[in-house]
């Protein structure tokens, strides 16, 4: 059984090699980031999907490799994947209960883009081909089927590996039986998830419904998408990935990512003119492994008014913005009596979160407030939101302890990430994405999970099919826990309200260390579904890529 010693110890042996662990082998030279003028290019605003015929529900998407000139000043365009032709992929707007069918085709034939593939990683054997993808919904009610899971992955011209009862080929459908909400689409492929990610399979899915249309928020042009990401470059202008892990067990996978260089809509630090008024935007995080933690340096204010899954109880105001991988934010921002100021959106995350370095990437974008006002701003900043129904933890029919780990394999193998049951800590310290299901809630009935952090770093925690609710948070003696192993959990202080702007529906919430974080879900499966085979993971993608994923099962 691991002490709380070797589990810092663990911690800080990932640490010290997290940001440049590649340098001594990297056989790319890695480009200075002041080589790149920041706020020259303007923000790309991505484009949004049609239907292969006008006013139908299938659409058609091809999943390829191209070249993007993602900056000025980068000697080359950029080769990358993407959807449609389009870095970061091009945004699905659909309406609550009107289904649609998407064609997913995987056009990734003979790519030369080619990251650091580790396939010591048990995730990702030499056998699989390195062009497999598996489109997922993140957010999505869906059938499993459909669901994107990481063994359903797919090569260019080859049915889906996952072949079985309810399994239907490559065209997904997607209910859309949600309301509004900022979704988000991206690759999820055993073992290459962060790989993939990172060449650039990420897009926006946006559910809307009569509600939100009846709050006259800011839309047309005042509604924007924000893809937050990071990444490096090296002297050609091409992607560059670590190709030197921490570990001699796993020779090329690092455990967490941190680029240089901020890129928003697949544009680095760009700049976007506004108009003197109310601006949405659509904020995601879709960085590997970064946190954000946002503000802007006029001093404004975020109005937040939506998170993961959708409206937020009431209007949330905000002088700092902390987001995660995986976590949405709808924000308001008024720009009104701040004509030709020039605003930059800064960050002051740590990384890795929340006890690294604070100022590894300090400046995202620029808003410059120089467009001539085209019309009299009559959207609303809403004052109150529609009502909002919280979840009784007295309706929960079982309470789940789950363990966050990392794994000390032997001195000379720091470690890799696991995720528990939390009954007990079962050698050697969690269970691996093969191992069988211990999760096995009803379909219809309600659950408590309890996320129990026994590392040293905060992880996102995403689980699929749901939406749910934070309850809150609070420490307990790791040491005890590990040390009885799993049998005794002590807690600590009292618990900790989830933040104002957590109220709402999530899918992805932030496992801080030493706590436990309480959420408690619905679980309500399509009435078709007949595998109900979905993924809990953290969306941290270098952890999940080795084993920090398990699947669960309604039964």
């Amino acid at each position: 059984m691991l002490t709380r010693r070797e589990f810092l110890n663990v911690t800080a042996v990932g640490a010290a090699g997290l940001l440049v662990p590649w340098n001594r082998a990297q056989a790319a030279t890695a480009i200075d980031p002041g080589a790149l003028t920041k706020y020259v290019d303007a923000l790309p605003i991505p484009g949004v999907l049609s239907p292969t015929v006008p006013g139908g529900s299938h659409y058609r998407v091809e999943i390829s490799e191209f070249s993007q000139q993602l900056h000025r000043d980068l000697p080359n365009k950029t080769v990358v994947w993407g959807y449609n032709g389009s870095y970061p992929g091009p945004a699905f707007e659909a309406r609550k209960n009107k289904p649609i069918t998407v064609e997913w085709v995987n056009d990734l034939v003979n790519p030369t883009l080619q990251l650091p593939l580790d396939t010591t990683l048990e995730t990702s054997p030499d056998t699989d081909p390195r062009n497999r993808v598996s489109p997922h919904l993140h957010g999505g009610h869906v059938l499993s089927a459909w669901d994107g899971i990481p063994d359903a992955w797919f090569a260019p011209g080859s049915p889906p590996r996952k072949t079985g009862p309810g399994f239907f080929g490559t065209t997904f459908e997607y209910a859309n039986d949600q309301q509004a909400a900022t979704l988000w689409y991206h690759d999820h492929a055993s073992g290459v998830t962060r790989l993939n990610v990172y060449a650039g399979l990420a897009g926006c899915y946006l559910i809307r419904d009569a509600v939100e249309d009846s709050l006259n928020l800011p839309d047309g042009p005042f509604e924007i998408l924000l893809v937050i990401q990071d990444r490096m470059f090296d002297t050609s202008g091409q992607l560059l990935y670590p190709d030197h892990g921490v570990t001699d067990l796993h020779p090329i996978w690092v455990p967490m990512f941190f680029g240089n260089i901020a890129l928003v809509n697949g544009k680095v630090w760009p700049y976007l003119e506004v108009e003197p008024r109310k601006y949405r935007f659509r904020i995601l995080n879709g960085s590997n492994s970064r946190f954000y933690e946002l503000s802007l340096d006029s001093q404004q204010l975020f109005t937040q008014i939506g998170s993961e899954g959708g409206l937020l109880p009431k209007p949330v105001t905000l002088d700092e913005l902390l987001i995660a991988p995986g976590e949405r934010a709808d924000v308001i921002v008024d720009f009104a009596g701040h004509k030709d100021q020039v605003i930059t959106l800064t960050n002051n995350g740590p990384a890795p979160f929340p006890n690294g370095e604070t100022t590894s990437l300090p400046e995202i974008m620029q808003f410059r407030v120089t467009k001539r006002l085209s019309g009299r701003d009559t959207s609303s900043l809403p004052k109150k939101l529609p009502a909002f129904q919280r979840l009784n933890p007295n309706s929960a029919r079982k309470v789940r302890n789950l363990t966050l780990n990392h794994v000390l394999q032997s001195p000379m193998h720091p470690y890799r990430l696991l995720l528990g049951n939390g009954m007990q800590i079962p050698t050697p310290g969690g269970l691996f994405f093969t191992d069988p299901v211990t999760e096995l809630p009803r379909n219809h009935s309600t659950e408590i999970w309890n996320f129990l952090n026994l590392t040293d770093s905060t992880h996102p925690m995403h689980v699929h099919l749901v939406q749910y609710q934070v309850l809150d948070r609070q420490f307990f003696d790791v040491n005890q826990y590990i040390s009885s192993g799993g049998k005794q959990l002590s807690l600590t202080g009292a618990p900790i309200p989830p933040d104002p702007n957590e109220m709402g529906w999530k899918d992805t919430v932030r496992a801080n260390p030493n706590q436990v974080t309480r959420i408690i879900i619905r679980f309500d499966g399509l009435p078709t579904d007949r595998i109900r085979r979905y993924m809990w993971h953290c969306h941290i993608l270098e952890h999940e890529d080795n084993d920090m994923e398990r699947p669960y099962v309604l039964v």
